[in-house]
């Protein structure tokens, strides 16, 4: 089984959030949240300032925990074609400057600031949906129900 510790960024503003492009190297693009991996031993909080900045251009500040996810995708789904456990750390973030562009050398095609009502027309991560049901509803336990796969939602 593989694991992935990583941070996302949810920032929210007039009713938008915004949410990076990711192309996969099969060139299939997914809408997804600024936000990866944690390296080793490098602080969640400061991972996710780094990568917002990567992938968008932008300078962050985290305001708070939003919670905590913690998925298994069986390996028949997963891409790497084994068991794979993420536990995902979201933060709600303030963009305080920069310029959204694309990531120099990476996998983050765009940066956009998308409505609400549009992300479900989009094709995109389930942690999207996780995101903003966190930044929607900021549950004291920081726990929202799975999001269900399919059809527009990935892993």
């Amino acid at each position: 089984m593989s694991f992935r510790l990583a941070a996302y960024a949810v920032c929210v503003e007039e009713g938008r959030v915004l949410l990076a492009r990711h192309v996969g190297p099969d060139g299939e693009s997914t809408w997804t949240l600024p936000g990866g991996r944690v390296e080793h031993a490098e602080d969640p909080f400061d991972a996710v300032i780094r990568e917002v900045a990567e992938e968008t251009g932008c300078d962050a500040v985290v305001e708070r925990l939003l919670g905590v996810d913690s998925r298994v995708i069986p390996a028949e789904i997963a891409r790497a074609g084994v068991k794979h456990q993420n536990i995902g750390i979201f933060y709600q973030v303030r963009i305080t400057g920069g310029e959204l562009r694309p990531e120099p050398n990476g996998e983050t095609a765009e940066s956009v600031w998308t409505p609400f009502d549009a992300v479900a027309g989009l094709c995109r991560s389930s942690l999207v949906d996780i995101g903003i049901a966190l930044a929607r509803t900021t549950p004291v336990t920081g726990h929202v129900p799975p999001v269900t796969v399919g059809d527009l939602i990935r892993h």
